[in-house]
């Protein structure tokens, strides 16, 4: 099996595609490359940890800590999509809905991943 086949991947994956596009499309210029620049890096993070977590899983526990990062990635991926919000620099109210939802979604099916 492959990391590929894991939900929790698919969602991560999923969301750095959508976070990326919103941030290209959605954003003023200046959000771009500032908020938009850390919320790319912090939702790519969630999927990075996830797969590091994958090829670890062999090692005694060494791989609790890679979910214990991507779940903090997700926090942090949420607190930069309220920034967006918040400041109305995303305008689109459905767009973060959506997002919020699936990164909310995203920690919870990573601690029910942990706790297996």
């Amino acid at each position: 099996m492959s990391y590929k086949r894991l939900e929790i991947y698919k969602i991560a994956h999923e969301s750095v595609i959508d976070i990326h596009k919103m941030t290209i499309t959605k954003l003023p210029n200046f959000e771009k490359y500032e908020e938009g620049s850390q919320i790319r890096r912090s939702s790519k993070s969630i999927k990075s940890n996830i797969v590091e977590e994958y090829g670890r899983r062999l090692y005694n526990n060494d791989d609790i800590r890679f979910l214990i990062y991507s779940i903090a990635s997700s926090d942090e991926t949420i607190d930069h999509l309220e920034n967006l919000i918040f400041t109305s620099s995303l305008r689109d109210e459905y767009i973060y809905k959506e997002l919020n939802k699936r990164l909310a979604e995203s920690g919870r099916k990573l601690n029910l991943y942990i706790n297996q």
